[in-house]
């Protein structure tokens, strides 16, 4: 045999060996993928199943006191040393670039036409990409958010009494409120216009005051990542979002644009979420809590306007007409004066034209997105969800006394 063909079978011999490896590569992918999509369906299975069976409630419960933590302060150390939300990057590249990627797709495609094993190749590549990108959002979204809404909740994990009140105490309840945040609204700075200014230090307020409440509520005491402002808080305003929580980055995320007494209580909110406190109602509640235990003015009188919001609510829905007249007569200037403030920024958004796309629009998509997500997680009540922080307002009162 020449040296010639010598060379050319070792050629041969190494591009099948490179073949092989490539094979073996794509599989070990491939399980990989599988066994992790399989471990996410598992984990929600058992989520769900915990709704009913105590043994799979244990199951979820353990995993959010013991195994959540260990997983999430390391994932939210890294990305807070962005100055960015990684999460809304991560979401505008999404938007941007899918179209783009399927226009690219189909050009390969074309240019391929002829070359088919250019086209698998092709179509390879781009599956595999795909399924990684899938399967990253399908798993952070399964350690840090989904089972997390079946866990017991914070008035089991805590001993609240979970009691049925009636309507005059939720009236007592009202009336507590509006002299507390009548009282706090004398307390905080206010611009020549009568309105409320904020002051405070949102990130190390919200973590100290958050920290604070974890000798009562073990739960809520560790790492706190730092809050961060969104660069397209306009967009969130047009779907009347204050805050958001990304579980695939880890972030607390806020709305920089919105009227700024809302920002206290909402970080707190978004803050509680990264706790493991996914359900709407125990986040609003511990956001108020930590306000409510704060040194800083700003941040108690954020906490109680919010709390006396949903309080009033619900005494329309349940207390007379005349019982409801007489607590809105007790709220005084300064309080009036800053509801009116936070109604006309929402009023202003809903009224421009300033987005790329009509605000209307995109608050009634963003309302029916989140009314559908909050379902399909066990979460009956949908957006009505968040008035349930009442219970837990009554729950804390009425123990207080």
């Amino acid at each position: 045999m020449s040296a010639e063909q010598t060379g050319l079978l070792d050629a041969q011999s190494e591009g099948t060996a490179n073949i092989r490896r490539s094979t073996r590569k794509r599989k070990v992918q491939l399980r990989i993928i599988i066994a992790l999509a399989i471990f996410c369906v598992l984990m929600e299975g058992i989520a769900w199943l915990g709704d009913k069976v105590p043994f799979a409630r244990k199951l979820i419960d353990a995993y959010a006191e013991k195994i959540f933590p260990k997983i999430s302060v390391p994932f939210a150390r890294l990305t807070e040393k962005l100055p960015f939300s990684l999460g809304e990057v991560l979401i505008i590249i999404a938007l941007i670039g899918v179209p783009l990627s399927l226009i690219l797709l189909a050009i390969l495609m074309i240019i391929n036409r002829k070359n088919r094993d250019g086209r698998r190749k092709v179509r390879r590549i781009y599956g595999y990409t795909y399924a990684w990108i899938f399967v990253y959002i399908l798993l952070t979204e399964t350690l840090n958010c989904f089972p997390l809404y079946h866990t017991s909740t914070f008035a089991q994990l805590y001993d609240y009494p979970n009691e049925q009140y009636t309507p005059a105490q939720l009236e007592q309840l009202a009336d507590f409120l509006i002299d507390r945040t009548n009282e706090l609204s004398l307390q905080v700075t206010r611009g020549s216009d009568g309105k409320f200014v904020l002051t405070a230090d949102l990130d190390k307020t919200a973590r100290k005051s958050l920290t604070a409440l974890s000798d009562k509520y073990p739960r809520l005491g560790g790492y706190y990542t730092t809050p961060k402002r969104v660069k397209n808080s306009y967009f969130m305003s047009q779907q009347y979002l204050m805050g958001i929580y990304f579980p695939f980055t880890m972030e607390a995320n806020y709305n920089d644009q919105m009227y700024e007494l809302n920002m206290p209580d909402t970080v707190c909110h978004e803050l509680a979420h990264t706790k493991g406190f996914i359900r709407e109602d125990e986040a609003n509640f511990i956001g108020f809590l930590a306000c409510d235990i704060s040194d800083n003015a700003e941040y108690r009188y954020s906490g109680y306007i919010r709390a006396l919001k949903y309080v009033l609510g619900e005494c329309e829905q349940n207390c007379s007409a005349q019982t409801t007249d007489r607590l809105y007569d007790k709220i005084c200037n300064e309080v009036r004066a800053d509801w009116n403030g936070n109604s006309d920024y929402w009023q202003q958004v809903q009224e421009s034209d300033k987005g790329l796309i009509d605000s209307h629009t995109v608050a009634e998509v963003s309302d029916k997105a989140m009314e559908t997500s909050l379902k399909l997680n066990g979460i009956e009540e949908g957006k009505r969800s968040y008035n349930m922080m009442v219970d837990l307002l009554l729950d804390w009162y009425f123990g207080k006394k």
